[in-house]
């Protein structure tokens, strides 16, 4: 079923949209909570908590990518329950690889002014401007959380590769945000 039918079945609040964003979807919605959460249990609940929103949220939204609405939300509540399992001490020693981004963004202590919006659409001007393995694996490392096992396996690339291009790209970006005045 493509993704234009799947919203009118949400804006009917017929409960098929559910069973069909499942049948398309979950596995690329699980895939992203597991990278982040480390933890079947923890990503299927939040997978759950996925569809609950969407239905939520449709009507009134009516998003112009499906795909992309269901992985922001499914990576925010992923990154919400991480924070919660960390703060009770539960879990999850892994390092999240947004905290590798930490130093290319400004400490809102120094710059309370940097838009979150502005940052993010430099970011994506940046990458609009990369080459295409070079985004493509940047976008998997923080966008999807793949591993960077993961990410060589997919590409073809040695997992040394994969860590030198996002480090070169993250000098990029930071010379990039530099250059357009964003203080780091």
């Amino acid at each position: 079923m493509e993704d234009k039918e799947i919203m009118e079945l949400y804006f009917q609040r017929n409960e098929d949209a559910i069973r069909e964003t499942d049948r398309k979807y979950r596995q690329l919605c699980f895939r992203i909570a597991v990278n982040i959460l480390d933890s079947e249990e923890d990503s299927e609940e939040c997978v759950n908590d996925t569809y609950l929103n969407v239905w939520n949220q449709i009507p009134p939204n009516r998003p112009g990518n499906f795909m992309a609405f269901l992985c922001k939300i499914t990576k925010n509540l992923s990154l919400k329950r991480l924070d919660y399992n960390r703060a009770k001490k539960r879990a999850c020693e892994s390092v999240l690889p947004l905290e590798e981004l930490e130093e290319l963004l400004p400490d809102e202590r120094i710059r309370p002014g940097a838009e979150k919006e502005e940052i993010g659409r430099l970011i994506s001007e940046f990458l609009c401007r990369e080459k295409a393995d070079a985004r493509n694996v940047f976008i998997r490392k923080y966008w999807f959380f793949d591993s960077n096992r993961d990410i060589a396996e997919r590409y073809s690339f040695s997992e040394g590769k994969v860590r030198s291009m996002l480090y070169h790209t993250r000098c990029r970006l930071r010379e990039y945000l530099r250059k357009e005045g964003i203080v780091i």
